[in-house]
């Protein structure tokens, strides 16, 4: 379950864009905290997948 937001930080999922793809089972998920106000696009970051056994781009999903 999400944690209530304090402010303006905001709880999101980052999942991975190549695992889809790739026709390995599974998926490759992160959550993190970001700032609405300072960040207000989504968020695109380098994250390691463990099934992939590389960085790989993860967006973040609503």
């Amino acid at each position: 379950m999400a944690k209530k937001a304090k402010g303006n930080r905001i709880q999101v999922i980052l999942v991975c864009t190549e695992h889809k793809t790739s026709g390995m089972p599974g998926t490759s998920r992160y959550m993190t905290m970001k700032n609405r106000k300072n960040t207000p696009a989504r968020l695109e970051l380098k994250k390691f997948n463990a099934v992939l056994k590389r960085y790989t781009l993860h967006k973040e999903i609503k």
